[in-house]
């Protein structure tokens, strides 16, 4: 959506000065669920939907598709809302900090103490924080820019009125997703996401998971992409899968 390539080159063309914080409003991580056993309906494979994940009873609700009732809520399936909606906009977040490639080096959880909700480092000094607005809020020096879908507001307001110049910096313009892949297709041209990026983006949410789920803090080598100091941690970065369902 426009808005969002607007709000990203509004920001890295430097229009709200030195960026201070980001705060990115997505919902929490899943959880264990626990559901009672209830008869697998007739002609549902039910092992192969599970796949890799640990055995568990069948439920209705564990199958749903809406989140409040279905497996994104789950944490055998699903990194919550974390993953879910922060793959959109811990992506916007990143975009607008030029960190497309790289990503942030410390996760801290809340302790309900110095630190209210869940909060990255970046090398540069920047911090994100999980929650507290609509979309995506960069805040800097000389203003601030909100940004979600259909929504892009600015303070002071001048600051979204600024067009954006020949000499900027201007960002991939994408068409529309499916215009854009097949036009990639054709050119052989990276598309606006493409798998690294997607990578990069995917890893902040889960990463961030990491630090609710064991209510610590944790550092991350985003050129390593490996976590630091912590190998009880580390070994979340993958889990076991349930045989015969591997995952090379």
């Amino acid at each position: 959506m426009r808005e969002f390539r607007h709000a990203c080159e509004l920001v890295r063309n430097g229009r709200i000065g030195d960026v201070l914080t980001v705060n990115v409003g997505v919902g929490p991580p899943s959880t264990d669920v626990y559901l009672p056993e209830q008869p697998v309906p007739d002609g549902f494979d039910y092992d192969r939907w599970l796949g890799p994940a640990p055995w568990q009873p069948y439920n209705s609700l564990r199958c749903g598709s809406y989140y409040e009732d279905g497996w994104r809520r789950i944490r055998d399936y699903s990194g919550g809302k974390m993953t879910d909606w922060g793959a959109h906009h811990f992506d916007i977040a990143q975009w607008g900090l030029g960190m497309d490639h790289a990503g942030p080096v410390e996760m801290t959880p809340p302790d309900g103490k110095e630190v209210p909700t869940l909060t990255y480092r970046y090398a540069n000094g920047v911090t994100m924080i999980h929650g507290g607005t609509e979309g995506v809020l960069f805040t800097g020096t000389k203003g601030k820019i909100q940004v979600s879908r259909g929504l892009l507001c600015t303070w002071p307001a001048r600051i979204g009125r600024q067009p954006i110049g020949p000499n900027d910096l201007r960002l991939y313009e994408s068409p529309g997703h499916y215009e854009d892949w097949f036009e990639c297709i054709r050119t052989r041209r990276r598309p606006i996401c493409d798998v690294e990026i997607g990578c990069r983006s995917a890893t902040v949410c889960h990463l961030g998971n990491i630090a609710l789920w064991l209510k610590r803090p944790i550092r991350w080598d985003p050129a390593a992409e490996r976590i630091i100091g912590d190998e009880a941690a580390a070994r979340w970065l993958d889990r076991p899968k349930r045989a015969p369902y591997l995952v090379l």
